[in-house]
């Protein structure tokens, strides 16, 4: 596990903020070439802040986002339906999978696999939340079934994998980047991440 000082938590918080405020999709800031960082910024919030108040904050960004972009952006609500509460484990599976990373992360090859791991099981359990909760609770689909649901899975769960593994890439870059510069300036640091 590695320790960040507060600054630095600080900055990547506000770093985190900001990439979800230019790619969440649909509002004032939106890059509409990018593609949706929020999961991403979920599981990097759990394996860089050390506190759970950065979970909270990212919700309420996370709501006000979409809340503004159904009143003042002139998207369609057909996403905000009772089935949106289930936005609040989906994200949360992301967080503690990469709070459950931070624990295993050493700056080594190693450190990949553990990495794998906790990216998957919350990518999946993201998914399963806010995918199934809308498909099964939104109300905007009859008849449902495991069948159909699997399909849907199948088509667009891939997407958000897309995403996600973009935006983890730059986040990789940008830490082995900021490690080595580290370790340059202080060869004898404990920091190991």
């Amino acid at each position: 596990m590695f320790t960040l000082s507060t600054r630095s938590q600080i900055s990547i918080g506000l770093v985190l903020a900001a990439l979800m405020i230019i790619t969440r999709g649909h509002h004032f800031a939106s890059l509409h070439s990018l593609p949706g960082a929020s999961w991403a910024v979920f599981f990097l919030a759990g394996v860089y802040l050390r506190s759970a108040w950065p979970l909270l904050g990212l919700f309420a960004l996370s709501w006000g986002l979409d809340f503004a972009a159904y009143t003042w952006g002139g998207t369609r609500g057909f996403c905000l339906t009772p089935a949106y509460v289930f936005l609040l484990p989906a994200y949360a599976s992301l967080w503690l999978a990469g709070r459950w990373y931070a624990n295993y992360h050493q700056f080594t090859w190693r450190t990949l696999m553990p990495l794998f791991f906790s990216a998957t099981a919350g990518l999946i359990l993201c998914e399963l939340f806010s995918s199934g909760g809308f498909y099964f609770y939104s109300g905007r689909f009859t008849d449902t079934s495991m069948v159909e649901f699997g399909h849907r899975l199948s088509q667009f769960f891939p997407m958000y994998i897309e995403s996600f593994l973009f935006y983890m890439g730059l986040a990789g870059l940008v830490h082995v980047t900021f490690a080595l510069i580290h370790r340059q300036i202080d060869p004898h640091s404990t920091i190991t991440g």
